[in-house]
């Protein structure tokens, strides 16, 4: 767990040197877009999946 603090402070500080301190916030903005939009995406699709599930469920056996 310590070993993704520190890769996170540093890739911080080198993206904080490379676009400068104005564009920083700026990109966590995008990136916490992405962050939100993935999320949203992803619980569609299993609430869509648990939906198919439950249908298939419910489906008479055609079995005799």
């Amino acid at each position: 767990m310590q070993d993704i603090g520190l890769v996170l402070i540093v890739v911080l500080v080198l993206v904080l040197l490379w676009r400068g301190p104005k564009t920083l916030p700026k990109l966590g903005q995008a990136l916490g877009r992405g962050v939100r939009e993935a999320r949203e995406e992803a619980s569609k699709a299993q609430a869509e999946i648990q939906a198919r599930t439950s249908d298939d469920d419910k489906k008479p056996s055609d079995e005799a």
